[in-house]
Formats: C-alpha cells, sequence, structure tokens
C-alpha cells in the first residue's frame, strides 16, 4: 500500500459508555488490517477514514494526498474522498438487482450510466463472475455471491482505497472458512489497496500482510508479516 497516514482522535457518548478514540498508524502494505477484540475502536477507525465519522482532531493521508486534517481545515467529504466501503452485512440495495447495484457504484462515482459507465459496470460483473446473477435480487443470492457484489460495487467507484469491516464476521465456521479463502483470492486480483476489520486472526493472517492491533481505543501493536495474500 502507498502510505496510509492515520492520525484520529474522537470521543463517542452513548446512554452506557463514553469512548474516547485516539490511534495513529502508518500503513505500506499492499493489504493491512485493523485487528482487536469487539469495542476497541476499530470499525470507527475504519469509517473516519471514509469520512462517515467525523474526528474531533487528527489527519488521514492516503499516498500523500489528505483527506483530512484539522489543523487546516480540510475535511472532505466523503462522497470525495475515493474510498470504497465494503460494510459487515454487504449493505446491499434489497430492491435493486446485481446490475443495478453496480450502477449505483457508477453513479457515486458522478458518472451517468452512458456507454462508458456500462463498460465499467460490465467489465465488473465479467471480473467477479455475475454475469449469471446480473437480474438476480440480493435476496436470492448465496454469502458468497453477496460479497462478491458488494466488493464490485465498492470497486466502481475507483477508489484509491479500499474498506472491508468485518466481511466475514456474522458467518459459520465452515462457510467463514470457504469465503476467506474466495475473498483472499478475489483481493489477490484488485489492484486498490485494502485496509481490513477484523476480531479474528486467521482473517488478519489470511487476508494482510500488515496488521495494526487496537485496544480499548488505541494501536497497542503492529506487525508485518512475510505471508503475501
Amino acid at each position: 500500500m502507498s502510505a496510509l497516514d492515520v492520525r484520529l482522535q474522537c470521543t463517542l457518548r452513548s446512554a452506557e459508555r463514553r469512548f474516547d478514540l485516539d490511534v495513529a498508524f502508518e500503513a505500506h502494505a499492499h493489504h493491512c488490517a485493523l485487528m482487536g477484540p469487539s469495542g476497541s475502536g476499530k470499525s470507527t477507525v475504519l469509517m473516519a477514514i471514509a469520512g462517515l465519522v467525523h474526528a474531533a482532531r487528527g489527519h488521514v493521508r492516503i499516498a500523500g494526498q489528505t483527506l483530512l486534517d484539522t489543523a487546516r481545515g480540510v475535511d472532505l467529504p466523503a462522497r470525495k474522498r475515493r474510498v470504497g466501503v465494503v460494510f459487515q452485512d454487504y449493505a446491499l440495495f434489497p430492491h435493486m438487482t446485481v446490475e443495478r447495484n453496480l450502477q449505483f457504484g457508477v453513479h457515486r462515482l458522478g458518472r451517468r450510466i452512458d456507454t462508458g459507465g456500462m463498460e465499467r459496470v460490465q467489465a465488473l460483473i465479467r471480473q467477479f463472475d455475475l454475469q449469471a446473477l446480473r437480474s438476480s435480487l440480493p435476496r436470492n443470492l448465496s454469502g458468497g455471491q453477496r460479497q462478491r457484489v458488494a466488493l464490485a460495487r465498492a470497486l466502481a467507484t475507483e477508489p484509491q482505497l479500499l474498506l472491508l469491516d468485518e466481511p466475514l464476521s456474522a458467518l459459520d465456521v465452515p462457510l467463514r472458512a470457504r469465503l476467506r479463502r474466495e475473498l483472499a483470492e478475489m483481493l489477490g486480483r484488485v489492484p486498490v489497496p485494502t485496509l481490513l476489520v477484523t476480531h479474528d486472526p486467521q482473517d488478519a493472517e489470511a487476508l494482510a500482510r500488515e496488521v495494526i492491533q487496537l485496544d480499548n481505543g488505541r494501536v497497542v501493536g503492529q506487525v508485518f508479516s512475510p505471508k503475501v495474500c
């Protein structure tokens, strides 16, 4: 990965708790992971990088491009950050076919669905082997198929960084192992750098070369693995 430089501070409050996030790290591998127990702040960091959570102080830089710098008054809105997000539940539009879900990604890029936009959609359908599913609704897809559609839709925006928020956490053990292998194979064919959130060391080992470890809103370790995904 071209350097991802993150420094974030914010406080989140609910009726039950107050959570203080204070993290700083640089990541350089093409596939990286944020790993830690539930409630450690992983997803908050991911959403702050995407511009979906407001950070009180800090910065986010991708390959030298500044997306956020509170000291300088820079805070690009999410739609301008060129960051693709695959959510934990995939967040596919239930009333849209596979093809229409991908077209939405092209719309987010600010393109019309003209010849160029349709070529982008068709290329992603071929890349992720979705030809037979283009007219299917999400409710009729398997877990692995939904994962492929969500990944393709995130890439339709032509992001400079792909964020994956616990994409395997809701699955049972046998399905999780199979989709982990499939996701590793797919990410190996994707040229976009990725940052994955997970609480599972097996996910981190299979899908990332660099692992940033979080606990209670702080970075507590960073490991570079020789394993190539």
